[in-house]
C-alpha cells in the first residue's frame, strides 16, 4: 500500500449540502489514508459544488493558490433580511415592497464590475486570529472594513417575483450572500441567499469533480489514480529549469540571483522551480543584497 510520502496532488470534490469544508477533509484523510490534507476557497454548510482538496504535500500549496475567478449558481430572495444574509438565519425583516422584475434586472446589473462589500459576520474570515462566524455565534459583532471585490458578470433569471437565479462570476473573496443582502439593500425590499452551488475554481468545474460516495466505492489505487498534479495550482505561474550548481543552491534554499541565470521575472511574483526531473518547488522573487533573486519558498519534491 502506497504511504503518505509516496503520492501527493490535487482533487475537486462536489461538496454536498450539510457539510462543513473541514467535514469534507477529514473524510478525505480517511479515504487516502494521509493527514496531510487540506483544501482551498471555503464552502458554507448550505453550499454545494466545487471545493479543491489538497492531498500529500500538495496540502503546502493552499497559501499560495489565488483561484482569483470563480463561478457560482444562487438564488436571491427578495423582501426577507436575515442576521446571516441567507435563509438559514434568524429573520430580521420582511417586505412585500418589491419592484418589478424590469427594476430588479436592472439593479442585479449595476453590480458588474468593481464593487465595495463588508464581509458578512457569518464568514470563516479570521479577525484577530478568531473567525467571524465564532464571535457572531457568542453574539459578538464587530467592526469590519468593507473590501473592493469583482463581478465579471451575473446572469440572471427570474423565478417569481420575489426569486431569481442568478449565475455569478467573481473574484476571490467575493460573498455571494452578501451581494443578494446588497442588490435587496438597493431595490429597498431587503434580500437574502437562498441556495448557493459553485460550479467553477480556478481550473476546476464540476464536470471534473467527484463526489464523496463515488471515491468510496473506489480501491485506493483507483483514487490515488484521479489525483491531478501539484503542479496544475500553479499553471498560471512561468518556469524556470536549474541545474548544476545552482540547482544544488536552490536546493539547500538559497536565493539565486537573476543575473547568474539570465532571466528577469519582476519582484513579487512567483515561479515553478524545475530541475530535470520536472517541477519540485516554488519559488518567490524578491530584491537582495546582491539584486533580484528566486528563492524557494515551498519544496514538493524533495529528491
Amino acid at each position: 500500500m502506497s504511504t503518505e510520502l509516496e503520492f501527493q496532488g490535487i482533487i475537486p470534490i462536489d461538496k454536498p449540502c450539510g457539510m462543513t469544508s473541514h467535514d469534507v477533509v477529514f473524510k478525505m484523510r480517511k479515504l487516502y489514508g494521509t493527514k496531510k490534507t487540506g483544501h482551498t476557497g471555503t464552502l458554507d454548510p448550505m453550499a454545494t459544488g466545487v471545493l479543491v482538496v489538497l492531498i500529500g504535500r500538495a496540502a503546502k500549496a493552499a497559501e499560495y493558490l489565488t483561484y482569483d475567478s470563480k463561478t457560482y449558481k444562487t438564488t436571491l430572495r427578495l423582501g426577507i433580511t436575515t442576521d446571516t444574509e441567507d435563509t438559514s438565519g434568524t429573520v430580521l425583516s420582511t417586505s412585500e415592497n418589491i419592484l418589478d422584475k424590469d427594476e430588479v434586472f436592472r439593479v442585479i446589473s449595476s453590480f458588474v464590475g468593481d464593487i465595495m462589500q463588508t464581509p458578512p459576520m457569518y464568514s470563516a474570515l479570521k479577525v484577530g486570529g478568531e473567525k467571524l462566524v465564532d464571535l457572531a455565534r457568542r453574539g459578538i459583532e464587530i467592526e469590519r472594513e468593507s473590501r473592493q471585490v469583482h463581478i465579471d458578470s451575473i446572469k440572471a433569471e427570474y423565478i417569481s417575483d420575489s426569486e431569481y437565479s442568478l449565475e455569478v462570476t467573481c473574484s476571490k473573496g467575493t460573498y455571494i450572500r452578501t451581494l443578494c443582502a446588497d442588490i435587496g439593500k438597493k431595490l429597498g425590499c431587503g434580500g437574502v441567499m437562498s441556495s448557493l452551488r459553485r460550479t467553477v475554481c480556478g481550473e476546476f468545474s464540476l464536470d471534473k469533480a467527484y463526489t464523496l460516495e463515488s471515491l468510496e466505492e473506489m480501491t485506493l489505487e483507483q483514487r490515488l489514480s484521479l489525483l491531478y498534479p501539484t503542479e496544475d495550482v500553479f499553471a498560471s505561474y512561468p518556469v524556470c529549469k536549474l541545474d548544476g550548481f545552482m540547482l544544488k543552491l536552490c536546493r539547500d534554499g538559497a536565493e539565486i540571483y537573476q543575473s547568474k541565470i539570465k532571466t528577469s521575472f519582476p519582484d513579487g511574483s512567483y515561479v515553478r522551480l524545475y530541475d530535470s526531473d520536472g517541477f519540485f518547488a516554488l519559488g518567490k522573487v524578491s530584491e537582495f543584497e546582491k539584486g533580484s533573486a528566486i528563492k524557494p519558498v515551498k519544496v514538493f519534491r524533495l529528491k
